[in-house]
Order: structure tokens, then sequence, then C-alpha cells
């Protein structure tokens, strides 16, 4: 990982018309498509089907904002704020890996639609540690199909 792969902010809220409101009338924010799909996680608690809704700016630095998931990661920061800082990886399993050696825990992870679970392939991974920080780890494979969410609607 490096600095240079970070690629997204990421702000968790209950309120997701408000913030997009919000963002857009104090700074000029414009939005791509808003989205919103099952997920199949895996969570340390194990695997669970969350619906996400997210929506990135079309500006940079680049925001995603996400509707909160009451009971798992996707809450709101407490007094709110930047949920998690959001990076392309080449490889997600071995970035988490490598993080988990360094006292990071994984609070998510998803495996590559159309893979087999069994083979260790990750779409996103969501780690967090103990200084307050969380990140989302994104195969950089999935970028080119991903540009449309933060593509202007027409």
């Amino acid at each position: 990982m490096k600095a240079d792969d970070q690629f997204h902010l990421g702000i968790v809220t209950t309120d997701f018309d408000a913030t997009v409101a919000a963002l857009t009338a104090t700074l000029g924010y414009e939005w791509g498509i808003r989205m919103t799909n099952p997920v199949d996680v895996e969570l340390p608690t194990g695997p669970r089907q969350v619906e996400l809704t997210c929506q990135f700016s079309i500006q940079q630095p680049r925001l995603e904002i996400v509707s909160s998931v009451a009971g798992t990661l996707w809450e709101p920061v407490p007094g709110g704020g930047i949920h998690h800082l959001g990076y392309w990886a080449d490889d997600v399993a071995a970035d988490v890996a490598e993080l988990t050696r360094n006292g990071w825990e994984v609070e998510a992870t998803r495996p590559m639609p159309g893979t087999d679970p069994a083979d260790g392939v990750l779409f996103f991974a969501f780690l967090s540690s103990a200084r307050g920080f969380r990140i989302e780890l994104v195969d950089r494979r999935v970028e080119p199909g991903m540009r449309q969410c933060w593509a202007a609607v027409v």
C-alpha cells in the first residue's frame, strides 16, 4: 500500500439525502449515480448480507456517502466525520495479511464476485486500528468498472 493508492474518503450517515444536499450546498460537490445493492460480506461474527447504498462525488477529493446499516461497521462515526479512507490494492488478501501482522483488525471482507471464496480473492476489506483509523482496501482490477460511479450523471 502507498499513499498514492488512496482514492476516496468514506462518510457513513443516517440521513443520506440530507448529507448529500449539505455537501452540495456548502462545498459544491456534484454526485455520480446512487447505488443500492445487497452485498454478501464476511464479518467477524460470520457471513451476512447487508444492503449498502452509496454515492461518490464527481470532484476530488472524492467522497463516498454510505447509508448506515445498524449493527454493522457501517454506522456513523461518533460525533460525525470520516468513516474510512479508501485505497486501491493490487492484492487485497496480501495487504490484509500485512496489516493484521501490524495490529489492524479485519472488520469485513467480500470475496471477488465470480470467484470461489475458498480461493481467497477479495473484492474489498475493511480494517481498523487501535489508533482509531479505518481503511477500506478495494481490488484495483475493479477500478475501470467503478469509474461509472463517479461519472457525471446526464
